[in-house]
């Protein structure tokens, strides 16, 4: 389905119950909300809601031009849930999908419930540029994410994953290189720019951070001070698996998402 947000088209699914408390899913750069694929029948099966919203530039939802904020990106998951009724949410966001929930804790903290932020950051890490400074100009040359889908795949999965389930590490890649350059690029200078460490001591939200224990790119270490920003929250890994801890080992991620959405409900 789509809503349009001050100019551009947004993407989302609704499915479950009326009455159902909502969760929201947010994704990864380069990826949509297929990536919770493992985690939706696990949610509705609970009674729960379950809103799945493509970033812009990303899955059914436009491209929009220029550097993106993760505020802008909030106030876009933020539009959804109004237009659709919803007065709160449970967020559960990955990667940027989780910096954009530290967003919209700051900038929508009354529409949230509770947050399970997962495998990504407080603020942009020093010398950020220079690392996303190639993928940036392989994108901008190509004018396509086919170049670096691959060297995604491998920060994103363990090196057993592929062979184990081989459909789906192609689907996650194809999604990967289908993605818009400018829905990249828009979204890359966001991660390149933002800083909620002096804002999350002020955060009531309950909280829970989880990340792979093999993430390379948002490792655990800045997971748990992620954590240890945020009054009460919690943190938790999952053995076995890099940046798609959710894809890689859904029965020990949904245990821990959904012990933590019934805690919360």
């Amino acid at each position: 389905m789509l809503l349009t947000h001050q100019g551009h088209r947004l993407a989302y699914d609704l499915m479950g119950p009326e009455d159902g408390p909502t969760v929201c899913f947010t994704h990864s750069l380069a990826a949509d909300s297929g990536m919770w694929a493992e985690q939706v029948p696990a949610v509705l099966a609970a009674g729960f809601r379950v809103l799945r919203v493509d970033m812009r530039g990303h899955g059914g939802s436009d491209p929009v031009a220029g550097d993106y904020t993760m505020a802008a990106l909030a106030d876009d998951v933020a539009a959804v849930a109004a237009a659709l009724g919803i007065g709160s949410v449970h967020y559960v966001g990955l990667s940027i999908g989780g910096m954009i929930g530290q967003a919209f804790a700051i900038g929508h903290g009354a529409m949230l419930k509770s947050m399970l932020l997962c495998a990504t950051l407080p603020a942009t890490p020093p010398g950020a540029r220079e690392v996303w400074a190639p993928r940036v100009a392989l994108v901008r040359e190509a004018k396509s994410l086919v170049p670096i889908a691959d060297a995604t795949m491998t920060r994103w999965f363990t090196d057993a994953f592929k062979p184990r389930r081989p459909g789906r590490w192609q689907e996650i890649r194809d999604t990967v290189a289908a993605t818009s350059p400018q829905g990249f690029l828009g979204c890359a200078a966001a991660i390149q720019n933002f800083d909620f460490t002096r804002a999350l001591p002020a955060c009531s939200v309950a909280t829970l951070v989880l990340c792979g224990a093999e993430d390379q790119g948002t490792p655990p270490a800045e997971n748990r001070r992620l954590a240890g920003l945020i009054p009460g929250a919690r943190y938790a890994e999952i053995p076995a698996a890099r940046h798609f801890a959710n894809v890689e080992q859904p029965a020990a991620f949904n245990q821990v998402m959904m012990s933590w959405l019934w805690a919360q409900r």
